[in-house]
């Protein structure tokens, strides 16, 4: 290694920041009821100002650390799966409609609306449900999956 710093092929602009020193004896303070984990940050909280937990946490929240956990975002790629199902069974059976009834343009426009019906309701109960309890977001998929069932498919059929 050189002796100056600018000097070695892995300099980067910015790597003299004072902010990126961890074991810095100015180290930020924390606001209160953050701690600060990793090497080098065993001096940046002071043990007393730091909040006891609360004793009864609410597990129906999904934790801004831990985010989703993996059953979670499995049941959601499952439920998502069911909802493409969903979309593909209401085209299939419009088609099928189309085919027995003679098609006029309310049947083109309410046949696109079934088909995009899965997706929409997918799309705005993840949007919807951003920061609400988990159970209702899979209360809202759930009832979606009952409500959104396509009939035609399932009555006439493919063929």
């Amino acid at each position: 290694m050189n002796a100056r710093a600018d000097d070695d092929a892995l300099s980067w602009s910015g790597d003299d920041d004072p902010t990126l020193d961890v074991g810095s004896e100015e180290s930020p303070a924390l606001p209160p009821g953050y701690t600060a984990v990793g090497r080098g940050s065993g001096g940046t909280t002071d043990p007393s100002e730091v909040p006891p937990p609360s004793s009864s946490p609410d597990p129906d929240r999904e934790v801004s650390a831990g985010g989703t956990g993996n059953a979670a975002l499995v049941a959601v790629g499952v439920l998502g799966g069911v909802y493409l199902l969903y979309a593909i069974g209401w085209l299939l059976g419009g088609l099928r409609l189309q085919e027995r009834i003679t098609p006029d343009a309310m049947l083109v426009v309410s046949t696109a609306l079934a088909v995009a019906a899965p997706a929409i309701w997918f799309g705005v109960v993840l949007l919807l449900t951003r920061t609400a309890p988990r159970w209702a977001r899979f209360a809202w998929l759930l009832a979606g999956a009952l409500i959104l069932v396509p009939w035609p498919f399932l009555t006439i059929g493919p063929v």
